[in-house]
């Protein structure tokens, strides 16, 4: 290859048209999924600017808004009145979730649910207590449970987000043909606190460590994709993306299934706050980030973004 002064690479950046033309990553409106917070009654959230906790019929006027705008697939999430040590609100076909996908029946949104027991247990972890630990084995039957109970009420797709191991299997078992979309290298991350507010899912006691990943670990992560490969998963998911870029690069290189991400809330707050500081320019930083999780491999993309990313493209 030629060098300098033959070789010129700033000829293609010169204009935005050029730019444009030989851009490598693109942002589609197509690939990306919209968190929805639903419970009794609507309120404003605070931990997320430009999010709110919807009731079923605010949700329904919010998903028009979004299929107006060209939004086309969203993931539910249920705050429920009450909770219990086992959730049992999680798999009530009476349930918030429940209530919400059949209110979301006739639109032309992909509705995908987050399937865990963490907003529905009393003590904020993913599955039963026994001897101040999770029962990963008790777990599964209540996790499948809830899948087949978010499928009946009108779900195109679960998305079980509890890390016990055997949770796909057990999904799959009941489901064979619902798509799964796994949330297979889940990190115990610092990066939810926003979330854990909004969704009042912080645990009671302890911590995830013990069930969610370790942050350090690359290696694990694919044994994870692997074991929810062979188990029956449609889709793997990272979660968090923008720490955690290599982990999704590292999975495009290995696995064919559709890869997603998820840009938590974290991620979404921070950006949030420092452009309320005058900081950064908040639309350039999403744009930014979004794109780089694009280009490490991501297909598609759980993110608070994307209301507002209709708008901007």
């Amino acid at each position: 290859m030629s060098a300098f002064p033959v070789t010129r690479l700033r000829r293609l950046r010169r204009t935005g048209g050029i730019r444009s033309l030989v851009r490598e990553t693109r942002l589609d409106l197509d690939d990306f999924v919209m968190p929805l917070f639903v419970g009794p009654e609507a309120k404003a959230n605070d931990d997320l600017p430009g999010m709110r906790r919807h009731s079923v019929e605010t949700l329904v006027a919010e998903a028009g808004e979004l299929e107006r705008l060209g939004v086309r697939a969203v993931i539910l999430f249920g705050i429920p009145e009450d909770k219990d040590d086992e959730g049992s609100g999680a798999w009530d076909d009476d349930g918030i979730v429940q209530r919400s996908l059949r209110a979301l029946d006739g639109t032309g949104l992909v509705r995908l649910t987050d399937v865990c027991l963490c907003e529905y247990t009393s003590h904020g972890h993913c599955g039963i207590i026994r001897d101040g630990e999770v029962a990963n084995d008790e777990t599964l039957d209540l996790i499948a449970r809830t899948a087949v109970s978010h499928v009946e009420a009108g779900a195109d797709a679960v998305c079980p987000s509890d890390m016990m191991d055997g949770r796909v299997a057990a999904i799959r078992e009941e489901l064979p043909e619902t798509p799964i979309v796994a949330y297979s290298a889940k990190y115990a991350s610092a990066f939810y606190g926003p979330f854990r507010e909004a969704a009042e899912s912080a645990p009671a006691f302890g911590d995830r460590r013990g069930y969610q990943m370790d942050p350090a670990n690359v290696r694990e992560a694919l044994r994870e994709c692997e074991q929810d490969v062979a188990e029956g998963a449609d889709v793997l998911m990272v979660k968090p993306a923008l720490p955690y870029l290599d982990v999704i690069r590292a999975a495009r290189e290995r696995f064919d299934l559709p890869l997603a991400a998820y840009n938590v809330s974290g991620e979404y707050a921070m950006v949030k706050a420092a452009a309320a500081k005058g900081f950064l320019d908040e639309r350039q930083a999403a744009l930014e980030s979004l794109t780089a999780i694009k280009r490490a491999g991501a297909d598609l993309v759980v993110s608070y973004w994307t209301k507002e990313l209709a708008s901007w493209l």
